[in-house]
């Protein structure tokens, strides 16, 4: 992504989360709490066994959370799931059976369900990889306040695929999305507000 866009970008979403977000004490939760949560969209895309999945309907669990990236992305998409998926490992068994993490693509082109459930099985072969057209992914990730890049043509004769916000969301059993995170957080730091989470009821 163009620093240009990638500066709209931040301009856009920083003002969508001012209003709409407090955040927590640093020391002892390093997550964004949203005032007004986000209601996740019941809009089903397609798992990696071929079958529709909502990440309202589908998410039944106290805790989801939910990356929207690319398997090809060089930089924040690996950093992000390494660390959710070093997050998992941290947590007592009792305590992941509580969470699932989602991995939305923003690059459906190239990331069928075959190319997501290898990238995601070599991080947690329990992680749920979702795909779709590309204008079905961006009405999922709109009340979201997720940004995909809409994949219009370069004029080198490619194409400007997988842009995304770069922030994990955290939706609880309401399907409403309760906070975020950016892609600074570590895998203790997300570990401990998933306990904080899980011990909030």
């Amino acid at each position: 992504m163009r620093n240009s866009l990638r500066a709209a970008v931040l301009v856009v979403l920083v003002g969508l989360l001012g209003s709409a977000c407090t955040t927590s004490d640093p020391e002892t939760f390093t997550g964004t709490r949203l005032k007004q949560p986000y209601q996740a969209p019941d809009i089903a895309l397609t798992d990696t066994d071929g079958a529709p999945y909502s990440l309202a309907a589908d998410t039944d669990k106290p805790l989801t959370l939910v990356f929207f990236g690319y398997t090809a992305c060089p930089d924040y998409c690996p950093l992000v799931m390494n660390n959710i998926a070093a997050a998992m490992n941290r947590l007592e068994a009792d305590e992941r059976e509580q969470v699932d993490v989602v991995f939305v693509t923003t690059d459906p082109a190239r990331d069928n369900p075959a190319v997501l459930r290898r990238y995601l099985d070599r991080l947690d072969s329990d992680f749920v990889g979702l795909t779709g057209d590309l204008e079905r992914i961006i009405e999922v990730g709109d009340p979201l306040a997720i940004y995909v890049n809409d994949g219009k043509r370069l004029p080198t004769g490619g194409y400007d695929l997988g842009g995304h916000s770069t922030f994990t969301l955290g939706i609880d059993e309401n399907d409403e999305a309760v906070v975020l995170w950016n892609q600074e957080t570590s895998s203790t730091e997300f570990a401990a507000d998933i306990r904080t989470l899980l011990n909030d009821d």
